[in-house]
């Protein structure tokens, strides 16, 4: 061939493969924002029907609400609630299991074989020269590092707390680190196929070697590899901290040489972004930071974050500390708590599900109760400072110890000393449970930070008239039966304010140490204590006060069950929903074995579209996350 036409060949190719080098990212980008814009619709539009279907229940005034369950009948007319419920099993309860701690359900499964699919396809299409040569190494080398270096902004914001992704989709960040780990390591291996590739074509590659982009490459490629091993579950589960500040290292080091080395070939536009979106979730919690801390910031003298730390057992402690009166949270929630005493570092923050319950209701209903007889002023002040009130007025934590951080938390519970606490958040999403008929909420040992806020809220807003709620089971599964005393004072006074239309059943499984006498809430620990008083009046209309409230207390300890063994989840979530008509949510937050196990139950044919036809319930399942590893 003419050697004039084969210039102008390789001059073509060159033009074509940088051409493509910059407009499939691109193009990959668009279609990524397509699929998110259509998540969010979906999801959004989920949650707009949820709350207009309440209200309209609401508004009807349905006798059917308060006189029990509606008849069951076959109906073609739930159809689509039926194709919607099959949806929901096949997506979220059919899983992949590995081992005993890992657990992929198949929306993830197929976002994780899309994603891959999808970014290869578009990293190795178009590789034919003008010559004929199919998959051409020039054409895919450049490409792939640039298609990594594209997803690095995605990467950024999938693990920032505050981003857009979360907005637009109305995801939970924490629901979105499973996407940030697996775009990452798609990434990593790309970027290997890029370096690879460099260092078995490029023949000058060695002369090369002294040149900063190249070392800057290297540098990157190196820390990400680390850092993709030391992520791995096993690792990041066993040694958090170490995992929480190599990670940080790690990224700046890459972020850093990654734009050095692409800047070379103008491609630094991918990765100046994520040090922009990185330094705007940074600045939205040093702003949460000051304006929930602002009495350590000089704004107010005297200290609000003084926290409490009590060893409730050898494996657990319950931190708490007064609520800002301007830090507000829904059942569920966490909040990233900071304790430079505590901690190695001064601002590292540790994750922790909130445990109390952000409502005036409790307090409100007793000093509405006990006022209406004005004589009874020192029985009002009694009843309004009781044990349990700091529940809804501190901010409370559940936390289990393991090691590292938790370990000293639990050296400073068992030397009594005050710790100093920042609280960063709150984060996360709260599932709207007003449209559903029956919620079944489950926690095994500290997961019970998220179930109990959620029957409290429940409790509310169906005195409120904002919830169509009509029953509720609260199950527990405990290893030791004197945890019960976390939270028996404020299980009882929730029992005694439910309304007669809500039923409400507490079932409490020991799966260690046995049940004892002792170990069961005792009732004069929540009858009114009357004492020796120089008024008979006031002596007698206490003692009837006590009276009352000693019915109160029996009838409450009625819904509660207390039994040894582990719960047999599959039979107890069959029988609910055997019983229950319109629609139905379980909640649980527990262990991978807990959550494998309400998967299952939840499965075809107890949640069918069959049984959805015949009139029974539409089951939504909500899986909260166990631990912060």
């Amino acid at each position: 061939m003419d050697t004039s036409i084969l210039a102008r060949a390789k001059v073509t190719d060159s033009t074509i493969r940088s051409g493509r080098n910059k407009h499939y990212p691109m193009q990959a980008w668009y279609c990524i924002g397509l699929f998110l814009f259509i998540i969010g619709v979906f999801q959004w539009t989920s949650v707009l029907h949820s709350k207009f279907a309440r209200r309209r229940s609401l508004r009807s005034g349905d006798p059917e609400l308060a006189d029990g369950p509606r008849p069951r009948k076959f109906s073609f007319s739930r159809i689509a609630v039926a194709l919607t419920n099959a949806y929901r099993v096949i997506a979220f309860r059919w899983t992949l299991e590995f081992g005993k701690s890992y657990t992929l359900n198949m929306a993830e499964v197929f976002v994780t074989i899309t994603y891959i699919v999808f970014l290869y396809v578009w990293a190795f299409i178009n590789t034919t020269d003008l010559e004929g040569d199919k998959l051409d190494w020039t054409y895919w080398w450049n490409r792939t590092g640039t298609l990594a270096s594209s997803q690095f902004p995605l990467i950024t914001a999938l693990g920032t707390k505050n981003n857009l992704v979360s907005f637009v989709t109305g995801i939970s960040y924490d629901r979105l680190n499973y996407i940030h780990r697996m775009v990452t390591r798609v990434v990593f291996v790309l970027l290997w196929v890029h370096g690879g590739s460099e260092i078995v074509h490029k023949s000058h590659f060695k002369q090369q070697l002294t040149e900063t982009w190249l070392l800057c490459g290297i540098v990157a490629l190196v820390a990400l590899s680390i850092l993709c091993i030391i992520s791995l579950r096993p690792i990041r589960a066993g040694a958090y901290e170490f995992f929480f500040y190599a990670h940080f290292a790690l990224v700046t080091i890459f972020l850093v040489c990654a734009y050095i080395h692409d800047q070379e070939n103008e491609y630094g536009y991918w990765i100046y972004p994520c040090f922009a979106i990185w330094g705007v979730d940074r600045l939205l919690r040093v702003v949460r930071l000051i304006v929930f801390n602002h009495s350590y910031f000089g704004f107010r003298s005297g200290s609000t974050m003084d926290a409490t730390a009590e060893l409730l057992s050898e494996d657990f402690v319950r931190l708490r500390f007064h609520r800002p009166p301007h830090f507000h949270w829904t059942p569920g929630q966490t909040a990233y708590l900071i304790m430079p005493s505590v901690s190695r570092l001064p601002f590292e923050a540790h994750p922790f599900t909130i445990a109390s319950f952000d409502s005036d209701l409790f307090s409100s209903v007793e000093e509405e109760k006990y006022s209406k007889d004005k004589s009874n002023q020192r029985s009002l002040a009694k009843h309004a400072l009781g044990s349990s009130t700091p529940f809804w007025k501190e901010i409370v934590f559940f936390i289990n110890v393991r090691g590292g951080f938790t370990a000293r938390l639990k050296e400073a519970a068992l030397a009594g000393r005050k710790v100093k606490v920042f609280v960063d958040g709150p984060y996360g999403l709260s599932p709207n449970l007003g449209s559903y008929d029956t919620s079944v909420l489950i926690a095994g040992g500290s997961g019970v930070s998220y179930t109990l806020p959620t029957l409290l809220d429940i409790i509310e807003k169906v005195r409120e008239g904002k919830s169509n709620c009509r029953r509720v089971v609260f199950i527990w599964a405990i290893r030791d039966a004197n945890h019960i005393h976390w939270i028996d004072d404020t299980l009882i006074r929730a029992l005694q304010l439910a309304p007669p239309s809500l039923s409400v059943s507490i079932r409490i499984h020991v799966t260690g140490v046995p049940v004892t006498t002792a170990s069961l809430p005792r009732l004069e620990d929540h009858s009114e204590q009357t004492g020796d008083d120089p008024n008979p009046d006031i002596v007698e209309h206490e003692d009837g006060m006590a009276m009352a409230k000693n019915k109160d207390v029996l009838h409450a300890m009625e819904a509660v069950k207390i039994e040894n063994g582990r719960p047999n989840l599959p039979a107890m979530l069959r029988e609910e929903v055997e019983c229950a008509t319109g629609r139905m949510s379980v909640s649980v937050c527990g262990s991978q074995g807990i959550a494998r196990s309400v998967r299952h139950a939840l499965r075809f044919p107890v949640s069918s579209p069959l049984n959805v036809l015949q009139g029974g319930p539409s089951v939504t399942l909500h899986v909260e996350s166990f631990g912060y590893a």
